[in-house]
């Protein structure tokens, strides 16, 4: 595709009403690379009435039918994925190796746990005598954030699909390239006309319709907790479902039978994965108070290591940030640490040594923070953490508890039944024990105002499904 400023409708590339051009900026080097049109309110009247017409129908479809198309769909995947991990660097600055490796293959990974999910899944079973049946929520808005575009776009479209659902997918205007290559896989497979729609456009326009649509039943979204909340505000009025994937400050805590230079380091280095712009990176590190000298020195190292810069230069640990507003929010928040006390142990304001351009933040590390503290409270998405000590096990729990998410925890520990007994306590969606990576068939998702709802493999699937029960069907 050339032209970026068309919206996929009812299975056409079609223009917008009112074109309003925007530019779609490379943080890497601070040019545009493409231009998009942002939609207005009659651009998704004209999705959502078509994914209402293609509803009945789909929504009959039986599971073998949707098995194959999902199988199509992969075929297609695996053909463009090289060309889905260029476009993400292109659009939101992950390095190369990281893109290919995380950012487009995650689509993949979603594809096949929903494909595995989906063929041992029951959608009716007797109870007695009545049946109960799961069948798919209805016409679905999809929003989604700029950090981890495909993961975020396939594990809403891949189990809404599954499900019998149809949608409206409403990508970041920040980084919409990737969802349009998306959306011409899903054309080549074959979905349906009015299955799947995409509509280019920013929150206030865009997001705020889907949200309000009365033909809308369901609304998923990720991205901030302001954002969430603005979302449920405007579904409320027409009572859609709504499913929200929100903001994160995950502590990681290091117990003190942990392999202190294992756990410090590998810690540091999640946090600074895609520049710190996660939702569930460990951005709070706290460590026994003893070892708190020594865990900084080690976060030093570390830190000095990463190398930030360009994402398509071989040995680049991270890349820039999304955008200047990031950019400049972390600074400030950098800014903010040193004013507030923390004792600045790698990075600091500015971009690294030697770069002139693009958006790129100098991993830092903080040591000596006290809970109470900017740095400790908000969700800065960057390459920053906080290193803060405890005096025991129980207030560790307590600080790592005291936030107003709930996403993610992580847990270190030489004793694995030690690190089951913190993870019992901590109140989050997800804890990680020892270094552990994702897991596709784990349910994802936080406490708190890091949202409601789980996304991922079968638990994924649910979110998409109402419960009918049809009483007397046994006789």
């Amino acid at each position: 595709m050339t032209d970026f400023t068309r919206f996929y409708i009812n299975g056409e590339w079609v223009a917008p009403v009112e074109p309003r051009v925007a530019a779609v900026i490379n943080p890497a080097t601070e040019e545009k690379v493409a231009e998009i049109s942002l939609g207005g309110a009659r651009d998704v009247e004209r999705a959502v009435a078509a994914a209402k017409a293609a509803f009945p129908g789909f929504a009959r479809s039986s599971k073998e039918e949707r098995l194959a198309l999902l199988q199509r769909v992969v075929d297609a995947y695996k053909a463009r994925a090289d060309e889905l991990a260029q476009t993400i660097t292109k659009e939101m600055g992950a390095p190369a190796w990281l893109a290919s490796r995380a950012q487009a293959a995650v689509g993949m990974a979603h594809l096949m746990q929903m494909l595995g999910v989906l063929k041992e899944f029951s959608f009716e079973r007797m109870l007695g005598k009545t049946l109960i049946a799961r069948e798919p929520v209805g016409v679905c808005g999809l929003i989604t954030p700029w950090n981890w575009p495909m993961n975020q776009i396939a594990c809403k479209v891949v189990p809404a699909l599954a499900a019998g659902c149809t949608m409206v997918l409403k990508p970041s205007e920040y980084t919409p390239l990737d969802a349009m290559l998306f959306a011409e896989i899903l054309h080549s497979a074959g979905v349906p006309k009015g299955v799947f729609n995409l509509v280019n456009g920013d929150g206030p326009t865009v997001g705020q319709a889907l949200a309000s649509h009365p033909d809308i039943d369901m609304v998923s979204f990720t991205g901030s907790t302001r954002g969430g909340i603005a979302v449920a505000k405007a579904a409320a009025d027409t009572v859609k479902r709504v499913h929200q994937e929100l903001g994160g400050k995950s502590a990681n805590i290091v117990l003190p039978d942990a392999d202190l230079q294992k756990a410090v380091a590998g810690g540091v280095q999640a946090c600074f994965l895609n520049s710190g712009q996660s939702c569930d990176a460990p951005t709070r590190m706290f460590v026994h108070r003893p070892q708190h000298d020594q865990a900084a020195a080690i976060a030093k190292a570390a830190a000095e290591a990463t190398k930030a810069g360009d994402p398509n230069t071989k040995g680049t640990s991270i890349g820039p940030v999304v955008n200047e507003a990031q950019f400049r929010k972390i600074q400030k928040l950098i800014e903010t640490g040193i004013a507030e006390g923390a004792t600045l142990v790698a990075g600091g304001p500015g971009r690294p040594d030697g770069i002139n351009r693009g958006y790129y933040v100098r991993p830092t590390v903080f040591a000596n923070v006290k809970p109470e503290m900017t740095i400790a409270r908000e969700e800065i998405f960057g390459p920053v953490l906080s290193i803060l000590p405890y005096d025991s096990e129980e207030q560790a729990i307590r600080m790592a508890n005291d936030t107003v998410y709930g996403l993610s925890g992580y847990v270190q520990s030489g004793d694995l039944e030690h690190a089951r007994r913190v993870a019992a306590q901590l109140r989050t969606g997800q804890v990680r024990l020892n270094g552990a990576g994702p897991d596709f068939a784990a349910p994802f998702g936080g406490y708190k105002q890091s949202g409601n709802g789980r996304e991922w493999g079968e638990f994924g699937l649910h979110e998409f499904l109402e419960t009918k029960a049809i009483i007397g069907y046994g006789g």
